[in-house]
């Protein structure tokens, strides 16, 4: 444009900075439009997504601290049973080491009652075996004092009660020699 046509135009009252009345308007119908739209569709939609998002971040949060609280009550109920089962099997060790004392006494004292019982039948076996030697003996001794007597009297001492007489005779008087002494 030319000085003169702008010159022209500020003097019929046009301003280009403000805008005709029909685009004003048409502006302020498509804001109207908008904002309508604004209203009633999308800003109910993004306050539910909101909602939805605020209930989730809540709900979790709250979630989170009843899971934290439930692994801690868990938790602590693991160890009173781990302290539990720690004084059980202590429990069950001293009884172990109890029964284990009580065993060996008992077995000890069955060893020593076998050993006395082994001791007495090895004495009661060395006395039988020793009356049993004894007999022998007298009877070794009667019969080699009766051929003595014999051959020294001069006659047979073959009658069996006059030998035992006799040979009673001289184990007796051994016997109290011995015994004299």
């Amino acid at each position: 444009m030319t000085k003169a046509a702008t010159l022209l135009a500020a003097e019929e009252g046009y301003n280009p900075l403000l805008p005709h009345t029909y685009e004003l308007v048409v502006g302020i119908f498509a804001f109207a439009v908008v904002a309508f739209f604004l209203i009633k569709v999308l800003t109910p939609r993004i306050q539910k997504t909101l909602a939805e998002r605020t209930d989730a971040i809540e709900g979790g949060i709250k979630r989170a601290e009843e899971a934290q609280a439930e692994a801690q009550a868990l938790q602590k109920q693991y160890r009173d049973q781990l302290a539990e089962a720690r004084h059980e099997a202590a429990r069950l060790r001293e009884e172990a080491r109890e029964q284990a004392a009580q065993i060996k006494a008992e077995l000890r004292e069955e060893a020593q009652a076998e050993a006395r019982r082994l001791i007495e039948a090895a004495h009661a076996q060395i006395e039988a075996d020793r009356q049993a030697a004894f007999a022998s003996l007298r009877n070794e001794i009667g019969r080699l004092s009766t051929d003595l007597a014999g051959r020294i009297v001069g006659e047979s001492l073959e009658d069996e009660a006059r030998q035992r007489r006799t040979v009673d005779r001289f184990l007796d008087e051994l016997e109290n020699s011995a015994a004299v002494r």
